[in-house]
C-alpha cells in the first residue's frame, strides 16, 4: 500500500457555510437555539473542584493509584474542562466577553498549562479558515505529518505528546498575536494554582494533574476525538460527528458537524440541531465509538496525519468574520 506523502487538496468551499444556509432556509426556527448558557459555569466549578479533591486524595497514595486515577477519572474531568474552555472561547456562557475569558481561565486551572486564552484565538481561526494551512492550527505541520505519517509507533508518540505537537504549530500561524495582557493573566493564574497545589498537596498531586491532562487529549480513547473531528476516515468527508455514549460526560462535544454549522449554539442544545434537521446529518458519515476509532487510527495504515483536507484559497473558506460575533453572523446568513 502506497502511503500518503501530502494532504488532500480541495478547491471547494468548506462545507459548513453552505449547509447552514440550507438548514436556516428550511428550518428558520433553528435560530431559537442560538444563545448563552450561564449554567455552564456551575459545571466548570464542579469539575475544577473534582480535580482538586482527587489531587488531594492521591497525594500520599502509591504510584499505581495516582496513574490509574488519572487515566480512569482525571482524564474524563480534564477532557470535559477542555470542552468548557471551548464553550468560553465561543463566548457561550455570558454576554460579557471578559466574563467568558475569566470562566475559561478557571476551567484551565487543573490542566496546568496556560492555554485557555490562546485557544480562543487559534480556534476561532479554525472556524473561519478551515483547511487553510497557514491559519488553521488544527492541521498538522507538514514535518509533523511526514514524521508520524501512518506508522503505529509514530501515532502512539503523537497521541502521547499531542499537546506538544500542537504547540509546535503556533510558529506557522503568523497572523495571530501570541501574547497580550490576557495571556499574561492566564500564565499568572496557572503559576499561582500550581504553586498552591505543590505547597498544600505535594508532588504526587501535581503529577496526577499532569497525567490527567496528557491522557485527556492523547493516548486514551478520549484522544480519538481529535481524529474523529476532521481526519478522513470515510472517503473525503471533511468533518465528522460522534454520537456515542461518551457525549454524556463530554458535554456533547461529539456533535462536531452541528457545532461547525451553528457555532453560536451552546453545548446543551447541539443534539436539537440534528433532531430538527436529521436529513442533513443522518446522511453524513459519523462515528459511534471513540474507543473503536482510537484503535483503528493506531493500526490502520490507510489513516495518516496527511488524511486531512487542505485548501489554498482562503477567500472561499470564511465561515465568520473575525469582527462580527457568531450570533450576528448566523442572523445574517
Amino acid at each position: 500500500m502506497a502511503k500518503r506523502t501530502d494532504f488532500v487538496y480541495s478547491t471547494q468551499c468548506e462545507p459548513h457555510r453552505i449547509r447552514t444556509k440550507k438548514i436556516l432556509k428550511e428550518h428558520p426556527d433553528m435560530r431559537k437555539l442560538i444563545g448563552k448558557n450561564p449554567n455552564t459555569i456551575f459545571a466548570i466549578i464542579g469539575l475544577v473542584t473534582f480535580q482538586v479533591v482527587l489531587a488531594w486524595f492521591v497525594r500520599d497514595k502509591s504510584w499505581w493509584i495516582v496513574v490509574g486515577a488519572a487515566y480512569l477519572l482525571g482524564a474524563f474531568a480534564d477532557h470535559a474542562l477542555f470542552v468548557m474552555i471551548h464553550e468560553c472561547a465561543h463566548h457561550l456562557l455570558f454576554k460579557n466577553r471578559s466574563a467568558n475569558r475569566w470562566a475559561g481561565m478557571i476551567a484551565n486551572l487543573p490542566q496546568l498549562f496556560p492555554s485557555s486564552i490562546s485557544f480562543e484565538r487559534y480556534h476561532i481561526k479554525h472556524h473561519s479558515f478551515q483547511g487553510v494551512h497557514e491559519l488553521d492550527a488544527d492541521l498538522p505541520n507538514r514535518w509533523e505529518a511526514k514524521l508520524i505519517n501512518n506508522y503505529f509507533i509514530g501515532k502512539v508518540i503523537w497521541l502521547l505528546f499531542y499537546p506538544l505537537f500542537q504547540t509546535f504549530r503556533i510558529s506557522r500561524l503568523k497572523e495571530i498575536k501570541p501574547f497580550d495582557k490576557w495571556v499574561a493573566m492566564n500564565f499568572f493564574l496557572q503559576a499561582a494554582f500550581i504553586t498552591a497545589i505543590c505547597l498544600l498537596f505535594g508532588t504526587k498531586a501535581i503529577l496526577f494533574l499532569l497525567f490527567s491532562f496528557f491522557f485527556s487529549v492523547g493516548l486514551h480513547p478520549l484522544g480519538a476525538r481529535w481524529i474523529q473531528e476532521h481526519y478522513l476516515t470515510h472517503n473525503e468527508q471533511e468533518t465528522y460527528s460522534y454520537y456515542g455514549v461518551l457525549n454524556t460526560v463530554a458535554f456533547n462535544v461529539g456533535y462536531h458537524n452541528e457545532h461547525h454549522d451553528f457555532p453560536s449554539v451552546p453545548w446543551n442544545k447541539l443534539p436539537e440541531i440534528r433532531k430538527t434537521a436529521p436529513v442533513y446529518y443522518d446522511t453524513l458519515s459519523y462515528h459511534r465509538s471513540w474507543t473503536k476509532l482510537f484503535f483503528r487510527f493506531l493500526f490502520d495504515r490507510e489513516i495518516s496525519l496527511f488524511s486531512r483536507i487542505v485548501r489554498k484559497e482562503r477567500g472561499k473558506v470564511a465561515l465568520t468574520d473575525q469582527s462580527i460575533p457568531d450570533v450576528e453572523l448566523l442572523q445574517k446568513v
